[in-house]
């Protein structure tokens, strides 16, 4: 059983910068593929972000590409969003996933975190 717990999350001035992290227990991190996925108000869940286990290939949401970095650290069993030039459509609240071996990207996760909220001022 992993447990996740996100953290960084806040409000933060469109054009600004944030980053999130999520660290992991319970589990033997490498094993897992690590996602980041978001929800705003009103919306659906819509993934953000991955880290693959094993090699660590990266994907992305196209509406994040160039702007935020996805990056895991297997010491400290942590994986980071570092976003960049936030928007103010990029407000919601941001949620650490994992998957027990298999790819990333889009796919179904088993364990997820509480979430931590973004918050972008125009």
């Amino acid at each position: 059983q992993v447990q996740l717990r996100e953290s960084g999350g806040g409000l933060v001035q469109a054009g600004g910068s944030r980053t999130l992290s999520c660290a992991a227990s319970g589990g033997t991190f490498y094993r897992y593929s690590m996602g980041w996925f978001r929800q705003a108000p009103g919306k659906e869940r819509e993934f953000v972000a991955s880290s693959m286990w094993g090699r660590g290939t990266t994907e992305y949401a196209d509406f994040v590409k160039g702007r935020f970095t996805i990056s895991r650290d297997e010491v400290r069993n942590t994986v980071s969003l570092e976003m960049n030039s936030l928007k103010p459509e990029d407000s919601a609240v941001y949620y650490c996933a994992a998957r027990l071996f298999g790819p990333g990207g889009d796919v179904r996760y088993d364990y997820w975190g509480q979430g931590t909220q973004v918050t972008v001022s125009s």
